[in-house]
């Protein structure tokens, strides 16, 4: 068809490459610092590997569940084969928390990650194993759908490939966050190297004693100056005692440099700024500079809602276009349960659950649920406010009004609201 003509290469099949786009076809980059930037390297940074693991372990954490729609209800799904590989184990070495943190660690490095989806002859999946991304090349068919090759072997259709991608350019492969800010991390790559070797080079004094006249003959008289210097005013516990100088000699402390000063302040910003590429705050990244207790709470629902939400949908629509039959689409679904990270402080958590079970919409198993306690019996009723009345209807008269005595169905109502 023309569409797939304009878009495909010569001889019907257009290499995506490993890393997504550009420097991402490469393993590494050189930055305009001169540093050259890999995942390795860039993972030694310690805010980027905050980042990469806060992210990892937070999705990693979260219960996940396979269900199944039955009319407007949803029930876990335990009889369907997919249930244990998701839950207790998706291959014989690692446990479901292992295999998911490897998951979005390469997501987060490379903005791919890859599993070999093991099916029996029936199709059935028999277990999920990660793929290296370094051997992955993305291939685009003839009829525009991804296939796969592994150091070089035969390809492999999408139903055998489980592909979580980050944000796409060509949108088949994602591009790499590690290589598309290479700048920035190179930057701070070549920060911390200057901050390493000035402290192995460099020369930190305290002070210096300033000594008028001739110089010192030998440098053995120099020396007992400042040992018996040290000796006597050196260290906390020769904090505050006073010291008389002679011969007209005078002390000057050094303090911390321009150049010191301003390293520091670039490493806070180099900090600020890698934490920009993850939509990660900045208290989550230990930089508690401007931080207040009012504020935290805040921010920590803004990363749950914009940082984390979007990883989670990507994982969720990945499985299931990968993992679950189109036939079974349409009843069985999957999904991270994020409550636990959205609940408030303890206070207004019950606030909000008081204000629920008062207008009817939650009963007290519907609370307990939320708690992750168990149920209760006869926690399913669902309460109604007996001031609220149909406003299509005319109100309803007063018992004075009719008859001075109420009726045995009147009292029988009352009755039934008080027990």
């Amino acid at each position: 068809m023309f569409f797939s003509k304009q878009l495909l290469a010569e001889g019907g099949t257009t290499q995506m490459g490993p890393g997504g786009w550009l420097s991402s076809f490469l393993g590494s980059s050189r930055s305009d610092s001169g540093q050259v930037v890999s995942p390795a390297s860039a993972l030694s940074l310690t805010v980027l590997q905050n980042c990469i693991t806060l992210l990892a372990e937070s999705i990693a954490q979260l219960p996940i569940e396979l269900y199944r729609r039955v009319g407007d209800d949803r029930k876990p799904a335990t009889d369907h084969p997919l249930y244990p590989i998701l839950k207790y184990a998706p291959n014989p070495w690692q446990t479901p928390f292992e295999y998911q943190e490897q998951s979005q660690v390469a997501a987060g490095l490379r903005g791919n990650s890859y599993s070999y989806i093991d099916r029996d002859s029936e199709g059935v999946i028999q277990g999920l194993y990660p793929l290296c991304n370094e051997s992955m090349t993305v291939m685009r068919g003839s009829d525009l759908m991804p296939f796969y090759r592994v150091y070089g072997s035969d390809p492999m259709p999408q139903r055998l490939v489980h592909h979580v991608r980050w944000m796409s350019i060509n949108g088949y492969t994602g591009l790499s966050p590690i290589m598309l800010h290479a700048n920035a991390i190179g930057h701070a790559q070549a920060m911390q190297q200057y901050a390493g070797k000035s402290f192995l080079n460099g020369t930190a004094l305290s002070g210096v004693i300033e000594r008028p006249g001739a110089p010192l003959k030998d440098q053995a008289s120099v020396d007992r100056i400042t040992d018996s210097w040290n000796a006597k005013f050196g260290g906390s516990g020769n904090a505050k005692k006073v010291a008389m100088l002679q011969e007209g000699m005078t002390f000057k402390p050094l303090s911390m440099t321009n150049v010191d000063a301003a390293l520091i302040d670039a490493l806070k910003l180099s900090t600020l700024d890698i934490a920009r590429i993850y939509k990660i705050p900045a208290h989550m990244v230990n930089e508690l500079e401007r931080a207040t207790f009012s504020n935290i709470e805040n921010q920590s629902l803004q990363f749950v809602i914009y940082t984390l939400l979007p990883w989670v949908k990507r994982h969720e629509q990945a499985k299931a276009r990968d993992l679950l039959l189109p036939s079974e689409r349409n009843e069985y679904f999957i999904e991270y349960n994020l409550a636990g990270l959205l609940r408030g402080d303890q206070a207004s958590r019950y606030a909000a659950y008081a204000v629920g079970r008062q207008w009817g919409w939650l009963s007290i198993n519907d609370i307990r649920r939320l708690e992750n306690m168990p149920p209760v019996q006869g926690g399913d009723v669902y309460l109604q406010p007996l001031n609220m009345v149909d406003a299509s209807k005319p109100l309803p008269l007063p018992v004075s009004a009719g008859k001075s005595e109420p009726t045995k169905a009147e009292i029988e109502d009352v009755q039934r609201i008080l027990s």
